[in-house]
């Protein structure tokens, strides 16, 4: 599967994660912690090192190659102008992709805590979402939110997506079974 980069703004493109990624995505995270804790999995320490995230990374990589997920990385390049590193703002990521007759991914999202509130997660849901329906030619993709994730659920509405359930107890996150409430965007209408 070959995934493309996009400029989001003139400051931040949307690329394929890719294991070179390791050291910066685990500042990210890292300093996204308190920030993502209570919309995320608990965390093992070891997921916040370098050596975590390239770990997870070359799963990701042979998942990608299998044709079961795509993921991105949002960058922030302003700094490399001025002779710095680009940082990691966020990531994005399609799973569970699945082909047949559902033609379907599960959508998530998140922004570093720094970067939150400049309507980046909708630019990159929206440029996801083409790229699932033009190039990975899929029929529809998906995405849950906490119930009171109202933040997340206004990126999706944006996104053209709508709400279709409620799924208790749907994922262990942040140290408990939580609700979710489901979302669906019908990207088209082809043959599978």
């Amino acid at each position: 599967m070959e995934l493309r980069t996009v400029r989001l703004t003139d400051d931040v493109v949307l690329r394929p994660a890719a294991v070179a990624d390791a050291a910066a995505l685990a500042r990210a995270y890292d300093r996204s912690r308190a920030h993502l804790g209570p919309w995320d999995p608990r965390r093992p320490p070891e997921f916040f090192t370098t050596a975590g995230q390239l770990a997870l990374l070359r799963t990701y990589e042979q998942e990608l190659a299998d044709g079961l997920r795509a993921r991105w990385l949002l960058w922030d390049e302003s700094g490399a102008r001025d002779g710095e590193e680009a940082v990691v703002a966020g990531g994005i990521a399609l799973s569970n992709i699945v082909g047949g007759p559902l033609r379907s991914a599960s959508l998530g999202y998140w922004t570093d805590a720094a970067y939150a509130g400049r309507g980046l997660a909708t630019a990159a849901v929206t440029a996801v979402c083409a790229a699932a329906d033009a190039e990975l030619r899929l029929h529809r993709v998906e995405a849950g939110t906490l119930l009171h994730n109202a933040a997340s659920q206004r990126v999706l509405a944006k996104c053209g997506f709508t709400e279709y359930g409620l799924a208790p107890a749907y994922l262990h996150i942040n140290g408990a079974w939580q609700d979710h409430r489901l979302f669906q965007r019908i990207l088209n209408d082809r043959e599978p």
